[in-house]
């Protein structure tokens, strides 16, 4: 299977766009925090996480493209079917029928809600914001407009509710803060 070392530098081959690399980053981090919290193979889920949106710079102008795209470049790594399930899934390119499948869905979105709670504290920081007041801006429906609620509340389908994913996903990204810039 593909290491992190080697996903790592594929993901800055092909993504230029920083922001596109942390937030890679922040959903292989809150994928492997739901793996551990399920009992799932955590390395596995960091993968798909990771490499989620290999292709976004290729295919951001063509989203139906999104994610088949990032199958295509993969065919010739040692990357697990369930891990381009996964990815396709997130992109809704493939019906969600597994928790890994799942769970990227959900985190896909949540990670771009976290950092955006993050940036309107006055320290810019994942270390001053909580599950409250990650619950206090999911319900402004003008905050943060493009992190897609319903998906987010998908959490429900894992067994999840919201509170529980939020702090899964918060204490996450908090353990990687420094990677992030957070």
């Amino acid at each position: 299977m593909l290491d992190r070392n080697a996903a790592l530098d594929l993901l800055n081959e092909h993504v230029k766009t920083k922001n596109l690399v942390k937030h890679c980053i922040a959903v292989e981090a809150i994928m492997k925090a739901l793996a551990t919290r399920f009992n799932q193979n955590a390395e596995l889920w960091a993968l798909a996480g990771l490499l989620h949106d290999l292709d976004y710079e290729y295919t951001k102008d063509k989203p139906d493209l999104h994610g088949l795209k990032t199958v295509e470049i993969l065919e010739s790594y040692d990357v697990p079917k369930e891990v381009l399930d996964a990815i396709l899934a997130h992109c809704e390119k493939k019906e969600r029928e597994t928790l890994m499948e799942q769970a990227i869905y959900v985190a896909d979105p949540t990670s771009g809600f976290i950092v955006a709670a993050a940036l309107i504290t006055p320290e810019k920081s994942l270390s001053v914001i909580d599950v409250d007041f990650l619950n206090r801006r999911f319900k402004e429906k003008l905050f943060a407009k493009g992190a897609n609620r319903q998906q987010m509340m998908e959490c429900e389908k894992m067994g999840l509710s919201l509170n529980e994913f939020f702090e899964i996903s918060l204490e996450a990204m908090k353990a990687i803060s420094k990677d992030l810039g957070l």
